[in-house]
């Protein structure tokens, strides 16, 4: 959220490209890390249901 944050604070600094760019790679990061956390949910739940 804080990235956010500071990718909006740098609209009147930098080109609308160079926000835009960082704007993917925050979406980037942000779904590969949502995707291991739903991965390991997925292995705990696994998990609890064997015992």
């Amino acid at each position: 959220r804080r990235s956010k944050d500071e990718l909006d604070a740098l609209k009147g600094e930098v080109g609308d490209d160079e926000v835009a760019r960082g704007e993917k790679e925050l979406e980037a990061l942000t779904k590969t890390h949502t995707d291991q956390v739903d991965d390991a949910l997925k292995r705990k739940e696994t998990e609890l249901l064997e015992v």
